[in-house]
């Protein structure tokens, strides 16, 4: 399944993203979600020149989902502060071969990214230079199928690699994550972790908007299914 466009109007262009697909250009020069959101846009609405596209938020290479981006710089801006001020709730599906020992709970802590190794790892606390940040993490366990747990992750802060960390400092490391426990990569290389909502206030009408991508019709997610 390739990028498909969710919903669109004169201010937002909401994607879906499939896992192994980049949101930006990257070092391995493959294409990304934001240069198949530029052309979608240059052809549909006959743009002449470089086409304008906000980065408002990022997915992780191998995690599927729903992804915002702002056709405007006004959009992009209020966006963006919406973004800083944590007024974006995001709501995640994780897959894990393990069981949670609780129902439901929270993971607080902070976060330091090793940025040589790609690798992002739990510290003791601040180190006052800005560089270990505190993240937040509510989750929910759904139940089980096939010798697989599905979870519902809702993070509070959206710092990088957090939910793939904080599912591991569960017990629950994501289903084909080898980079934090995982001893068996899934088939598609991907990680068993999907952003399956986002909401936030539209930057111009201001109105709620919601939006919600279903997870790829593959394994292991197709055992849940469906959703």
């Amino acid at each position: 399944m390739g990028p498909y466009v969710v919903y669109e109007d004169n201010h937002l262009l909401v994607l879906f993203k499939p896992a192994g697909l980049p949101v930006v250009p990257d070092s391995s020069g493959d294409p990304s979600l934001l240069d198949w959101g530029k052309a979608y846009i240059k052809q549909t609405r006959n743009k002449p020149g470089n086409v304008f596209l906000g980065v408002v938020h990022r997915l992780d290479r191998p995690v599927s989902g729903i992804v915002c981006f702002a056709t405007t710089s006004k959009a992009a801006g209020r966006l963006s502060d919406q973004m800083r001020r944590h007024l974006i709730k995001k709501t995640y599906l994780g897959i894990s071969r393990f069981k949670p020992g609780e129902k439901s709970g929270i993971v607080e802590n902070y976060l330091v990214k090793q940025r040589r190794r790609n690798t992002v790892s739990i510290v003791p606390g601040s180190d006052g230079a800005g560089r270990a940040l505190f993240a937040m993490t509510r989750w929910e366990y759904l139940g089980e199928s096939g010798g697989f747990h599905l979870l519902r992750l809702m993070p509070e802060t959206g710092r990088p690699h957090q939910l793939r960390v904080h599912c591991a400092s569960i017990g629950c490391v994501l289903a084909g994550d080898i980079k934090y426990g995982d001893a068996k990569p899934l088939e598609d290389r991907s990680v068993g972790l999907h952003a399956r909502e986002l909401e936030f206030e539209h930057p111009v009408r201001k109105e709620k908007m919601k939006f919600r991508a279903k997870p790829p019709d593959i394994f292991p997610w197709r055992l849940f299914a469906p959703f």
